[in-house]
């Protein structure tokens, strides 16, 4: 498999554009270190998410307690989510943020 070549540099001028593992739509992420606290933002379509950027730094460690493998997650925000993911280990660590409509 070969990397993609990211070309952007992850700003809100120039966000990443993120495709979902199907390849069926997109997000674009950048980062906002002006902020307080510094935020990771997502926007997907009308709705913006913001994560507080040291979540990049906590998944990294997750990953390497979990031998760099874990499974992500993807339970809607007023489910529950799966025992072990990346999700349930962010809600419980509250590195996820906030949403808003654009």
């Amino acid at each position: 498999m070969t990397k993609p070549t990211v070309v952007a540099m992850g700003t809100a001028n120039d966000p990443w554009i993120l495709k979902t593992p199907p390849g069926t739509s997109e997000h674009k992420m950048y980062r906002d270190e002006t902020s307080n606290p510094p935020t990771l933002v997502c926007i997907v379509g009308v709705t913006k998410l913001s994560y507080q950027l040291h979540c990049i730094e906590d998944l990294h460690a997750m990953l390497k307690q979990h031998n760099d493998w874990m499974l992500l997650g993807n339970a809607d925000e007023q489910k529950p989510n799966a025992e072990g993911t990346v999700e349930a280990l962010g809600r419980q660590r509250v590195i996820f943020g906030s949403k808003e409509s654009l």
